[in-house]
């Protein structure tokens, strides 16, 4: 992921064109397709883009099929910008999960591909032309997501009409990425190659800082990655997850019942501590957060949670 979003930023720096977009100026690429070959590499490890806990926060936000304000804006207070009434129009959740427009799209690929794997029908609309006919704060930034199943493996091309290299970027590749996993893991075939093809990619002058940050962080180690989603079908831990975000962001901590139940899955168990880590880090709790790095079984989150720890006097 970090040397993916080194690429992009320096592109942007040598080629990018100057643009006066609706939020603010811009320098911007079009035509971009990035690849990720390995999409468990989906974490940046970098001070200023390492955004695990809410790129966590906002994959639940989708998984939970909802458009509530208050629910995302507890972990991108960004969202609160394009707020609607206490709904956000373009969120994701509802498009993929719920019935839109009459179909459950993510459940209607999953029983194409599990009836003709070859099948090159298996796309998720995110953007419609409908949207286009009402003035509204956010419309999606994604068109399609178009699963393939090509030698045994499940490849995932996301189309994109715009991205912000900064904002959007990481978690937009975060979510997209854990979709396609969760997919491999439903169709019980092997994770393939995420591409990630985008119309306008563009770095908000606002951002040159956090950019150059970025990039005077130096080249970060590409051998890290995600451990791999438990074989079999993850609706079990995906639901263990989502109950547990929903008290979490309460402010409770999860029923001892349910930790005994996620304790038997260790992958779904520290993503779940994740969310712990955030609650606890915006409470200062220092205690708790040692006490929960200690309970880690994958070390590939420890660096998250040191930086949290950092983060209190």
């Amino acid at each position: 992921m970090d040397d993916l979003l080194r690429h992009a930023l320096e592109t942007i720096d040598k080629h990018g064109e100057p643009i006066k977009a609706s939020k603010g100026h811009t320098r911007e690429v079009t035509g971009v397709i990035f690849e990720l070959t390995n999409p468990r590499a989906r974490l940046s490890r970098t001070e200023s883009r390492g955004k695990l806990f809410s790129c966590i926060g906002e994959l639940c936000w989708y998984l939970n099929g909802t458009n509530d304000t208050s629910f995302i804006v507890h972990y991108l207070r960004d969202y609160k910008k394009v707020d609607e009434g206490g709904h956000i129009f373009g969120a994701y959740g509802p498009r993929l999960f719920k019935p839109w427009k009459g179909v459950k799209q993510f459940e209607n690929i999953i029983g194409l591909l599990t009836e003709k794997p070859t099948s090159r029908r298996a796309v998720l609309q995110l953007f419609d032309a409908t949207d286009l006919a009402e003035k509204h704060e956010d419309i999606p930034c994604t068109c399609v997501l178009q699963f393939l199943i090509r030698n045994g493996k499940l490849d995932l091309i996301a189309y994109m009409r715009s991205n912000d290299v900064i904002k959007g970027l990481t978690h937009d590749i975060f979510c997209f990425t854990m979709l396609q996993e969760i997919a491999a893991r439903r169709l019980s075939v092997e994770l393939g190659t995420y591409r990630h093809c985008v119309g306008s990619l563009h770095l908000y002058s606002s951002d040159d800082q956090t950019a150059k940050s970025f990039l005077l962080e130096g080249w970060q180690s590409t051998k890290s990655a995600m451990p791999p989603m438990p074989e079999g079908n993850p609706s079990f831990g995906i639901r263990l997850l989502l109950n547990a975000e929903a008290t979490v962001r309460r402010g409770v901590a999860p029923h001892a019942r349910l930790l005994r139940e996620e304790h038997a899955n260790p992958y779904w168990a520290d993503l779940i501590r994740l969310l712990q880590v955030f609650g606890y880090r915006r409470r200062r709790n220092k205690r708790a957060l040692v006490e929960i790095r200690q309970k880690m079984v994958f070390p590939i989150y420890d660096t998250y949670i040191k930086r949290a720890l950092d983060g209190i006097r």
